[in-house]
């Protein structure tokens, strides 16, 4: 996501240089330190707000990003963009209802018209309203690759994962190599259980993002090798490695190929604990089970407690209890969780499932 920015001048020309250097070598979080303390002395310094929403946009805090956005609507209310801006990133943070409403409040325009229908679509897709979001996938250019993933996704979502895999194969012959998308061709082959292609474009994925990135320091845990931790850094994210590395180890998982399924996650860039991701934490919490039972019945319920979490946590806690013969425990996650069972289990629940 690109931020609004133009006629940049904070304090003088040595600051603006020191700034877009730093924003340039990705130096984030320095840079947000910077601007904060500029804005103190002036709070409604729209040249601050901007880059400071940029930042922390790319340090994936979009909470922050979002109030930034916030007050530069209502500084420069006739600002499509920074509308546009703020509804995005309050859809990244999951607040769909806050987003929608923003969405809504753009009036028609057309610099941005397009891109709020992407964004309404995803909203509705991130609500599980897919009658909805391909209604606006449906007002979007059917030119635009963009729009073929879309359908792609909706398709993946109604469980026609052989259709969803001729969309996302003929965007990706579209538009090239792209890491979300080719792992999205590779999620739906795991879904179709052919895994050694859903391993090939995994593979792809990885190579890049080493080649690349060499600073995300992939595979360097696994080797013993004391790193720290890379973050949540947009480069992370754009990098679909971590979710590269969940898939392989969903597909080794699988296979019962446990100590490969536990070495894929090791293999992922490094990140703390409490910057990991709820697919990373829920398949850590149930690949060490066996050695770290506690700890991974902690996980769990951690999970349970957040919006959203995998689908596959409220099965496999319960099917973990059961195995450990915490039954009772069991049976208080069951009635404290009554509005998940129709959505997260099947008639069926027998088999743990990574993700």
């Amino acid at each position: 996501m690109s931020t609004f920015i133009h006629n940049i001048q904070i304090k003088d020309g040595e600051y603006t240089k020191t700034i877009y250097t730093m924003i340039k070598e990705q130096r984030y979080v320095e840079t947000i330190h910077v601007l904060t303390v500029l804005l103190d002395s002036n709070a409604s310094s729209r040249q601050c707000l901007s880059l400071l929403a940029y930042c922390y946009y790319y340090t994936q805090d979009f909470l922050s990003s979002a109030s930034c956005y916030e007050k530069l609507v209502q500084i420069c209310p006739e600002e499509a963009l920074y509308k546009l801006y703020h509804a995005q990133a309050l859809h990244q943070a999951c607040l769909y209802q806050e987003a929608w409403t923003v969405c809504a409040s753009i009036a028609n325009n057309n610099i941005v018209e397009n891109k709020v229908k992407k964004l309404q679509a995803a909203i509705k897709y991130g609500q599980e309203d897919t009658v909805a979001a391909k209604s606006y996938v449906d007002q979007c250019p059917l030119d635009d690759v963009d729009t073929e993933i879309n359908f792609g996704c909706l398709l993946y979502q109604e469980g026609e994962y052989e259709q969803a895999l001729r969309k996302f194969s003929n965007a990706l012959q579209i538009a090239g190599f792209r890491p979300h998308l080719s792992y999205n061709v590779a999620l739906c082959y795991y879904k179709l259980k052919e895994y050694a292609a859903s391993l090939k474009h995994i593979a792809d994925i990885i190579e890049q993002g080493i080649r690349e990135h060499p600073e995300l320091s992939v595979g360097m845990t696994t080797e013993g090798i004391e790193v720290r931790s890379v973050g949540n850094t947009w480069t992370l994210h754009e990098t679909a490695l971590t979710e590269a590395f969940n898939l392989k180890a969903a597909i080794e998982y699988q296979l019962k190929n446990y100590a490969a399924a536990k070495e894929a996650l090791t293999d992922m860039p490094p990140r703390s604990e409490e910057e990991l991701d709820a697919v990373t934490l829920h398949n850590q919490a149930l690949i060490n089970m066996d050695s770290k039972p506690n700890e991974g019945f902690e996980k769990m319920q951690f999970l349970l407690q957040k919006n959203p979490f995998p689908s596959e946590t409220f099965a496999n806690i319960l099917l973990l209890y059961c195995k450990y013969q915490y039954y009772d425990l069991a049976a208080d996650v069951l009635a404290e969780n009554v509005h998940l069972t129709y959505n997260y289990l099947s008639p069926v629940s027998n088999n743990l499932s990574l993700f």
